[in-house]
């Protein structure tokens, strides 16, 4: 079977599955971190390579303050099991998105991390963290636009390939399969640019109760896609 190298997932329905089981938000997200580490963990046994999850949106900041303050307490504690599950399994963690954004304690943990994990040769796993899309891509614009006034770089010379170098996800080969779990059927601000060619498999499963097996499903589903990027499947064959 061929395993994509690299999966995307949007990590939707934690709110939903706990309201399901008359529990508060914050439990089915925090449930939901715990998963993260169980289907890193399964992904890499898989042969999966990379994998990068939408943890925190720009737009999320929108949500009640009660479960925003409740998020980032989540993820202050979850940066402490994720550097100890990346020394475990050799995981290679980067934090995608608007760091300035956070709190300098909640960016004090995630460098420590990227830091303790950089020489680590298992999972390349990646956090999108204050992260939108079209955010990265104005923000990876403006960088350009400054060195190209400061004369690093001649506007006749941006290419595809430069314009990649300044987004966040520079370095890291565009997703093969992008999952989204809870049944919603968007991209909500997720790797616009990177997703230009990759499947898409959407699940009406909560994010919690994503297993090992969905993530076969997941891969399944990817094995039956002809993935032609932009050509007719012919220029392969002779035909």
């Amino acid at each position: 079977m061929n395993v994509p190298q690299h999966i995307a997932i949007i990590l939707d329905g934690n709110g939903r599955w706990a309201k399901k089981k008359g529990m508060p938000r914050n439990y089915g997200h925090a449930q939901g971190s715990k998963n993260v580490e169980r289907i890193c963990e399964e992904a890499y046994k898989m042969g999966v390579k990379y994998l990068t999850v939408y943890a925190f949106s720009t737009e999320n900041w929108n949500r009640p303050k009660g479960e925003v303050d409740a998020l980032m307490k989540l993820l202050r504690n979850y940066m402490k099991t994720c550097l100890k599950t990346a020394e475990k399994n050799r995981m290679k963690v980067r934090v995608i998105g608007d760091l300035t954004g956070l709190d300098e304690d909640i960016r004090t943990r995630i460098l420590e991390l990227e830091e303790a994990s950089k020489n680590n040769d298992g999972l390349n796993f990646q956090i999108a963290i204050n992260y939108g899309s079209r955010d990265e891509i104005v923000r990876a614009v403006r960088t350009l636009a400054k060195d190209c006034k400061e004369g690093k770089i001649e506007a006749e010379k941006i290419t595809e390939e430069v314009l990649e170098s300044y987004l966040d996800t520079h370095g890291i080969p565009d997703p093969d399969l992008l999952i989204r779990t809870s049944g919603e059927l968007r991209l909500s601000n997720y790797l616009l640019w990177q997703l230009a060619y990759t499947e898409f498999y959407f699940t009406d499963v909560l994010w919690p109760d994503f297993t090992k097996e969905e993530l076969q499903k997941a891969i399944e589903q990817y094995n039956r896609r002809d993935r032609r990027f932009g050509k007719t499947g012919e220029e392969d064959t002779n035909v």
